[in-house]
């Protein structure tokens, strides 16, 4: 069986251990670091293992290892399979299902033997170098893993899972090219997968192509459309390009799916604030501010928003909120100190702005960049 089936043949559209995991915290960074390694793109080793046609499987002793893995009793499926391995001896595929129990138990030394006999009895088992890389990245050997996905490629050379493999070991390493060049080449590929996009954005972003990474994540959200983390993910990252006008389509599409996800309607609400639709932008700061009350920047957004109204008792308690909540941001302290002054609170006015003066300097984009 080629390796590109049946590692495809599991892998879902949009993962939602990825996607959803974003609804807290939907930023690009924060999207990157939650990659899935590649052997969860598809069907775990063993169940890969069990799925190779093999004559050894139909011998007693191999029904009653299948039975065991299929009740996952791994341990037992184990001791089952060495006995498998001793009967065939030239079975490539029962090599490769023993090396796969041992890699689930993490005993690794036999996992690599029983692989690398399965690639001397069958020189190409794609499937049985894969999981030689798979042992050796579980183990953060990512240079070890390298010539394994590299055989790999060579064998099956349409399959994006080694391309996107290798992508994340040479990135480990610090070889950002290479790892930009193999993450183009699983795009190519694979280009209705979501994450090779995702992880093309990563390469991207690694060498500094700020413009090509917001490139790659757009890709990845018209893959997955319906998705309401991606959708978020190419508006925070329009927000923090200082592109606050393009971040409102997504956003707002994102908002419609996932209407209980406070940070897309904070977010949303500061988009519209900033941009003049002052009206619409604290509909969904309020949104925002009711589903998660602690959320800090979403009522100093708020404050800004009724100050553009001129309704500044709102703009005044809002800011006392946020001052609550992020004490040690400058700028809220700034707002708060203003509308004292406007409303003739002069000692407060004084407090605020002495406590904005005692902490550090606010980034220049602090106020367009989301918590």
């Amino acid at each position: 069986m080629k390796l590109w089936l049946s590692v495809c043949a599991m892998l879902v559209f949009v993962s939602t251990d990825l996607i959803q995991a974003q609804s807290q915290d939907a930023s690009l960074d924060k999207l990157l670091s939650k990659l899935p390694p590649p052997e969860k793109l598809g069907k775990p080793p063993v169940q890969r293992a069990v799925e190779q046609p093999d004559p050894a499987f139909k011998d007693p002793l191999g029904r009653e290892t299948l039975g065991m893995v299929f009740m996952r009793n791994f341990p037992q499926a184990l001791v089952l399979s060495r006995k498998l391995t001793e009967r065939y001896p030239r079975s490539a595929a029962s090599q490769c299902l023993r090396g796969a129990l041992a890699l689930d138990l993490r005993q690794f030394g036999e996992a690599s033997s029983c692989f690398r006999t399965a690639t001397n009895i069958q020189p190409k088992f794609a499937l049985a170098y894969f999981c030689l890389a798979h042992v050796e990245a579980a183990q953060q050997h990512y240079a070890a893993a390298i010539p394994h996905l590299q055989r790999v490629a060579e064998l099956e050379p349409k399959a994006f899972i080694s391309y996107y493999a290798l992508s994340d070991c040479t990135l480990r390493l610090g070889r950002k090219q290479e790892s930009l060049d193999y993450a183009k080449k699983a795009a190519a590929l694979a280009p209705s997968v979501v994450y090779t996009w995702i992880e093309l954005a990563r390469a991207e972003k690694s060498v500094g192509h700020t413009e090509a990474s917001l490139d790659a994540i757009v890709k990845a959200s018209e893959v997955a459309p319906d998705s309401a983390s991606m959708l978020a993910v190419v508006g925070y990252s329009y927000i923090n390009l200082n592109r606050v006008q393009q971040a409102i389509p997504p956003l707002q599409r994102a908002a419609r799916l996932a209407p209980q996800d406070y940070l897309v309607q904070s977010q949303l609400g500061f988009c519209l604030m900033t941009t003049g639709q002052v009206d619409a932008g604290i509909s969904y700061l309020r949104k925002g501010s009711s589903l998660n009350p602690t959320y800090g920047p979403v009522w100093e957004h708020l404050g800004l928003a009724y100050q553009k109204k001129g309704n500044h008792r709102d703009a005044l308690k809002a800011f006392e909120k946020a001052t609550q909540l992020t004490p040690d941001r400058r700028l809220p302290w700034q707002h708060l100190a203003e509308e004292y002054r406007a409303a003739g609170r002069l000692q407060d006015a004084e407090r605020a702005a002495a406590r904005a003066q005692s902490l550090p300097g606010a980034q220049t984009n602090v106020v367009r960049k989301k918590a």
